[in-house]
């Protein structure tokens, strides 16, 4: 049950967020918006790592493979790419989208086993649930 709170969570403030940087954008840059986001980021990073925690910064120099540590290049074109989306098709249409290829590539990532994910069975009920969802996606954009 807290699993799916938590999940529920970050879908809203994805949402959220996602209207507060395209509105940002609006008023300044993409890239001026991307950076202050990241960097804001960076500041309650540092702020939950000073009161909760303070494990060594250098324990990053150990993750293997590497390639793992691009989790932040990575967040910076999520978030260019929410805010483009979000301006370009407002931000129900483009959560849906958002959360249908989340939904596609995290099915491929658990039935390949790829970056140290389990491998997983094939199961047609997730291939149905996510072509219901696509159809979700056609009806709700349907003028």
């Amino acid at each position: 049950m807290w699993g799916i709170l938590i999940a529920v969570v970050s879908g809203a403030l994805m949402s959220i967020q996602g209207v507060f940087n395209t509105a940002v954008t609006k008023q300044t840059s993409l890239w001026v918006s991307t950076g202050w986001v990241q960097f804001s980021a960076l500041l309650v990073c540092i702020g939950a790592w000073v009161f909760t925690g303070r494990e060594r910064i250098g324990e990053l120099a150990s993750v293997n493979p590497k390639y793992l540590l691009l989790g932040g290049v990575i967040g910076a074109f999520i978030t260019v790419t929410v805010i483009q989306s979000m301006s370009a098709l407002g931000p129900a249409r483009s959560a849906m989208l958002i959360v249908v290829a989340q939904l596609v590539v995290a099915y491929i990532i658990e039935l390949l086993g790829l970056f140290g994910v389990e491998k997983g069975a094939f199961e047609w009920r997730k291939v149905l649930g996510m072509a219901v969802a696509i159809v979700g996606i056609v009806i709700f954009k349907w003028e």
